[in-house]
């Protein structure tokens, strides 16, 4: 018997259709070992050796894994070919003490029984340069987070986080919304005219674009302007004065890569980075379409031939590209032997789809089918005319501009088809005399820059080289989740105010964390380590050593009264008389005692709800909800809608009954105040209840597990950093950390 490991259970399932009763297909569950939750886990003196340590969840799989590995002849880890794939792998060898020389290693883009036996004819070694590079990864952030993190707890509020690429992208988002309150809007006129030759069935539409023979700026029309010209040209004769015609071709885009994905499922289906993935995920391990972590533009050779078989049998040799289109990959990171998204099969249309995959799942997919057979299909051939409409009034010329378009033939359109605005023109000719129908100016007025959409952060990520494939997703998901982010009701990523204030800090204290153009090198520097032409010591220590002495220095120089500045308010403290003063917390803001900490109440601020205040039923489930816009589950990708149980609210799937997944929330109060979680830097600590009683968790579950059996009291360790814990029987104070033990006197 021959044992193969993967991360995913709906993965092995996938996979053991495939092959003989001689393999035995199980799963890791995802990642099996991690640094510590209660300590740092990297030893700086060592050389940054860090400390990897089963969690508790994980044990009961070593322990069946390590039982299978003794009993099977080989043992083949199938884990996916990327970096934190290949890192999975490394952590089974080490964890299942396997012999690293004799282990096999096998990879592939798509799971099919082709693609797998041929994976199983050619194992290779472990990619220790891929698995540096994760690493390598995971100890910045951890390095980052670890130290940063406690900081603007001390120097802001108590629960934020910072991140390498958490930190940037904030910043993008915060920068331009300064741009948008910056803009001052200004009002512009425009005209436009209707003409016909013969008849008014075949009238045309043109825009006022040159005025005395001369282009403009259209910010130069204003109302008056309009309306003296629309006077003066509105009896004016006009005549054809320049007809342009031409036929383009217009080729197919390429197919998918992860950030153009993202972006597509964004615009046209509504679809978050986030839910993108996790709807992504379930279709490649259930076999319906290639890897989804991926920059790469290219096809494998067999997808083309049956692209173009598909394409001549279903819509004829026209449509078809002989010999294939093949596209040039923009990153210089792509692999050469990784593919684009595509579908596992050309044939495999999304109405024979129907019934195996739910309704986001097979929007998703025709998405992407369409795509990729697109990219294979012929040109589009269009027709395009420009028309020139002139009159002379006063011995002076005026010139009216029209566009038309016409579908030749529709090549990659018939399978893609994309909107036009333009027109379908008359037969025209210089000098036919048109009549005018009607004249209208308009009003405009300039728009502010958008927010960011997914989309477009992605896009602008990805122009900055921040990121990779395996992070655009996450690292949207990590600022909503840390509240530096929400959304806007056409869910657009706006900043709160907390976002505004930590950015400004890391800007002025902490610049090279949020410099553009730094974040991108480090990011080129684990990709020299994944190619083998750095090595990860060397890249952690010249950036640790500069941040971590500029950090203490901070800590010294920097006041909380210098950054979070308190304003005076009218109000009285209704329980000490004391005057309140305004605040800004991890929420917003909110009105405090100036008695602290004699008197420690806190009310809401305006309209804005305290974090520590009780909300109303109403109130807070609302909150909840603009909180958790763009929740996905990640067991079907359906969105997650806030719901309320014995134990209050709690996240549940939209798909209920056919999905009955659900997640733990719990909103913040006085009693508990909001701590981040140490192990993923993602969710935050929340109090839970179980069988056994009252625990606290982190509330990013089940994507980290993290969990205490004592109240966190928002203090750290001074000896081992890890978090202080209150004994709910005792009141004993105490660090998290067992190895530790330090009690606070």
């Amino acid at each position: 018997m021959n044992l193969i490991i993967v991360e995913s259970p709906t993965k092995a399932k996938t996979i053991s259709k495939f092959l003989s009763k001689e393999y035995k297909v199980e799963s890791s569950f995802g990642h099996i070992r991690d640094l510590p939750t209660n300590k740092m886990g990297i030893d700086i003196e060592n050389n940054f050796e860090p400390t990897y340590v089963i969690p508790d969840k994980a044990k009961k799989t070593v322990a069946s894994l390590k039982a299978a590995a003794k009993k099977s002849a080989e043992v083949i880890l199938a884990s996916d070919e990327d970096r934190e794939g290949e890192a999975i792998a490394w952590h089974l060898i080490e964890a299942l003490d396997l012999d690293i020389k004799t282990t096999k290693r096998i990879a592939f883009h798509e799971i099919t029984k082709n693609a797998i036996l041929e994976a199983l004819k050619n194992p290779r070694p472990l990619n220790l340069n891929m698995v540096d590079a994760q690493q390598a990864r995971r100890l910045l952030d951890r390095l980052v987070g670890y130290e940063l993190s406690p900081f603007l707890w001390k120097k802001v509020a108590k629960g934020l986080s910072a991140g390498r690429v958490q930190s940037v992208a904030t910043r993008l988002i915060v920068e331009k919304e300064r741009e948008i309150s910056a803009f001052k809007i200004e009002e512009y006129w425009s005209l436009s005219a209707d003409f016909f030759k013969d008849s008014k069935k075949e009238k045309f539409a043109a825009n006022l674009y040159k005025i005395r023979n001369k282009t403009f700026d259209k910010l130069v029309i204003k109302k008056e302007k309009a309306e003296e010209l629309k006077k003066l040209l509105q009896e004016a004769n006009y005549l054809i004065d320049k007809v342009e015609k031409k036929q383009i071709a217009k080729n197919p885009g390429a197919p998918f890569t992860t950030s153009t994905l993202q972006q597509s499922a964004n615009r046209q289906l509504g679809f978050s980075a986030k839910q993108t993935m996790t709807i992504a995920q379930k279709l490649y391990e259930q076999g319906y379409i290639t890897y989804m972590r991926t920059d790469s533009l290219n096809l494998s050779p067999k997808f083309i031939n049956d692209a173009y078989d598909w394409l001549k049998k279903n819509l004829g040799t026209d449509y078809a590209v002989t010999g294939g289109r093949v596209f040039k990959n923009k990153s210089k990171n792509a692999q050469e032997a990784h593919e684009a998204i595509r579908p596992t099969k050309a044939a495999n249309t999304p109405e024979l789809l129907t019934g195996k995959l739910d309704k986001n799942q097979e929007r998703l997919y025709r998405l992407i089918w369409q795509r990729a057979i697109a990219s294979q299909m012929t040109a589009a051939k269009l027709a395009t005319t420009t028309v020139d409409v002139k009159t002379e009034k006063n011995k002076e010329i005026y010139i009216f501009h029209a566009n038309g378009q016409t579908i030749i033939f529709p090549g990659y359109l018939k399978i893609w088809p994309e909107k036009t605005k333009e027109q379908e023109l008359p037969s025209l000719t210089k000098n036919d005399k048109v009549n005018l129908i009607d004249l209208r100016a308009d009003k405009h007025e300039t728009n502010p820059p958008a927010r960011y959409s997914d989309a477009s952060l992605v896009k602008e990520l990805e122009k900055h080289g921040i990121g990779r494939p395996s992070t655009y997703a996450p690292t949207i998901n990590t600022i909503i989740v840390r509240n530096y982010v929400e959304r806007d009701e056409n869910k657009k990523l706006k900043p709160t105010e907390i976002a505004f204030i930590v950015t400004d800090l890391l800007i002025n204290h902490f610049p090279k964390i949020v410099d553009y153009a730094f974040t991108a090198k480090m990011e080129n520097d684990l990709d020299d380590i994944a190619r083998g032409k750095k090595k990860w010591q060397p890249v952690i220590s010249n950036f640790y050593s500069d941040f971590h002495d500029n950090l203490k220095k901070k800590e010294e120089e920097i006041k909380k009264s210098d950054i979070m500045i308190e304003e005076k308010s009218t109000e009285l403290c209704d329980k000490c008389g004391a005057p309140m003063v305004i605040k800004t917390g991890r929420y917003g803001k909110f009105l405090a005692c100036s008695a602290y900490p004699k008197c420690k109440n806190i009310k809401k601020y305006g309209g804005q709800a305290s974090p520590f205040e009780k909300k109303e039923p109403d109130a807070k489930i609302l909150a909840l909800q603009k909180k958790y816009a763009g929740e996905v589950c990640d067991k079907c990708g359906a969105p997650m809608k806030v719901r309320t149980g014995k134990f209050g609210p709690f996240l549940a799937c939209s798909a209920y009954p056919k999905c009955k997944n659900i997640k733990n929330i719990t909103t913040e109060n006085s009693n508990s105040p909001a701590v981040a979680c140490p192990v993923c830097h993602t969710g935050k600590i929340v109090k839970k209840f179980s069988r056994r009683g009252a625990f606290w968790a982190c509330d990013n579950y089940p994507n980290c597990k993290n969990a205490y059996w004592g109240e966190p009291t928002g203090e750290t360790c001074p000896e081992c950093t890890g978090l202080m814990i209150k004994n709910i029987k005792t009141g004993k104070i105490s660090c998290s950390n067992r190895e530790c033990g330090q009690a606070k006197k």
